[in-house]
């Protein structure tokens, strides 16, 4: 009896919300005739040569996590969530990637970074080298490096950067400029003895070494360009943020040596710093902030003394929304999907600042989570929420969002964890997982990519990932297959713009 009437309650409720536009059949056939519309335009394909590329990489943004952030945004905005649309979800042409390492069913961000920058599958833990180098062998390397679309770019005269919500030399985007043999290896000192004496660089000294042109480069990771234990200018009394380096050198004070005479080349390490900037005078950026560029809070806003309004590139790749795996990585769903927001938010005003006849914006994901939300929730249920039922076993609510395994795993006097006995809308709690792991671990799943602009339909279908880069490079008409370029159509370089996003902030 109790059950029928959970049962009868939740179908008043779900009946309830349905906004009353939707009960009129004519609603959903004129929105399906102008989504037809829309496609049929699209047969006019947009064959520009793109004059600028932005590749936004959601750290970790599965599908599953789409759709949960498109939720979420929805209901920030005081909606019910699933009728949202976020601004990669306007994008004309989707495709999916599958994300597999050469070496590993369920990838990670190494070797999938250097697919989709590369355009090269690579073994699980490596960067910027093919799938002939071993995890943690440096005297396998050489010969095996394999360059970026930011090298391409580069190459063909144009404007790079990297921006991102971790530090620079984290896997995701240190394969646009790195050839390493443990993406770990951030600076010499997290480096054993027998890759330094082999002739191995760190990643931090290849940011400076390799391509010493790149315009803009915004990101964490400060340690690991200066000696070790000095301390850092922002947090002069903090063990963690102490310099990591053994050779002893200043990085910043070396990027900064190698511009060419009469460039300017800005280093900032604090909002303020970077606000106080005329960027229309400034030839060479380096923003570089403590461990990583971004921290989340409850409100979902970013905030702190060094918070940022970044952005800048004209062209090629940008790296946002990092933390998205971070926060999965904890269990912690609010933090990931409040950092798949801010990423589209990012997205959206890109979208703003930008032409889709000479700008090609593409949208991805490195892999998936484990991340997961159900239980038969009615219309508008809080994304964080519960699922309207308990568990016909163990007879205990359950929120809907779950992951396969984790840190959320909990089992209290021989049972699983009674959750409307604690905070589960908390910024820090952990989503309950079925499997007890430290960290929870990725996905294997394909991931979506969204494009927009010219050659954008060449990104359909069923991909493997290291295709993005090379038709994201035949559109700009850089990298190896020119032919179908001419002068005539070749762009002029584009001049560094303000290109703001609202994406990094950190405290």
């Amino acid at each position: 009896m109790k059950a029928l009437l959970v049962l009868v309650l939740t179908q008043l409720c779900s009946a309830s919300l349905v906004p009353e536009r939707e009960k009129d059949p004519e609603y959903w056939r004129r929105q399906a005739q102008e989504t037809l519309r829309n496609a049929l335009r699209l047969q006019r394909l947009n064959q520009n040569v793109a004059k600028n590329l932005i590749l936004f990489l959601g750290d970790g943004m599965g599908v599953s996590t789409v759709t949960a952030a498109r939720i979420l945004k929805g209901q920030l905005q005081h909606g019910q969530g699933e009728e949202s649309l976020l601004e990669m979800d306007k994008f004309p042409f989707v495709a999916l990637a599958k994300t597999y390492n050469t070496n590993a069913q369920v990838p990670d961000s190494a070797g999938t970074a250097t697919a989709y920058l590369c355009g090269v599958k690579a073994n699980e833990g490596t960067l910027g080298v093919s799938a002939g180098v071993t995890r943690d062998r440096c005297n396998t390397t050489k010969g095996q490096e394999v360059t970026s679309i930011l090298r391409w770019a580069k190459d063909a005269g144009k404007a790079v950067g990297i921006v991102t919500t971790t530090r620079v030399t984290h896997a995701t985007p240190s394969a646009a400029y790195a050839h390493s043999a443990n993406r770990d290896w951030y600076s010499d000192g997290e480096m054993p003895p027998d890759a330094l004496q082999g002739g191995c660089k760190d990643i931090a000294r290849q940011l400076v070494e390799n391509i010493p042109d790149i315009e803009v480069i915004l990101g964490g990771g400060r340690k690991y360009m200066y000696p070790k234990n000095v301390s850092d200018v922002e947090y002069p009394h903090e063990e963690k943020h102490r310099g990591t380096r053994l050779d002893r050198r200043n990085l910043v004070q070396a990027w900064q040596d190698a511009k060419p005479p009469g460039k300017v080349a800005e280093y900032v390490w604090h909002r303020r710093g970077l606000l106080a900037l005329n960027l229309s005078r400034v030839d060479f950026l380096l923003v570089k902030f403590p461990f990583h560029s971004g921290m989340w809070n409850p409100a979902g806003q970013k905030e702190g003394r060094a918070g940022i309004t970044p952005g800048l590139l004209s062209n090629l790749p940008g790296s946002g929304g990092g933390r998205i795996d971070h926060g999965h990585h904890e269990g912690k769903a609010k933090q990931a999907l409040h950092e798949a927001v801010e990423l589209d938010r990012a997205i959206g005003l890109a979208t703003r600042l930008t032409s889709t006849q000479d700008t090609l914006s593409v949208v991805t994901a490195d892999h998936s989570h484990v991340f997961t939300f159900g239980g038969y929730t009615p219309r508008g249920n809080p994304i964080f929420g519960l699922a309207p039922m308990q568990s016909d076993v163990d007879r205990k609510p359950f929120t809907s969002i779950l992951y396969g395994n984790g840190p959320g795993y909990k089992i209290v006097a021989g049972e699983r964890e009674n959750v409307s006995a604690v905070d589960f809308a908390h910024a820090d709690y952990q989503a309950q997982s079925a499997v007890p792991l430290r960290q929870e671990t990725h996905g294997g799943e394909d991931v979506a990519v969204f494009a927009r602009g010219p050659m954008a339909h060449l990104l359909h279908g069923v991909h493997e990932q290291n295709y993005i880069p090379h038709a994201m490079a035949y559109a700009a008409c850089i990298g190896s297959n020119r032919g179908h370029c001419n002068a005539a159509a070749r762009p002029a370089t584009p001049l560094l713009l303000p290109f703001l996003s609202l994406l990094l902030l950190l405290c």
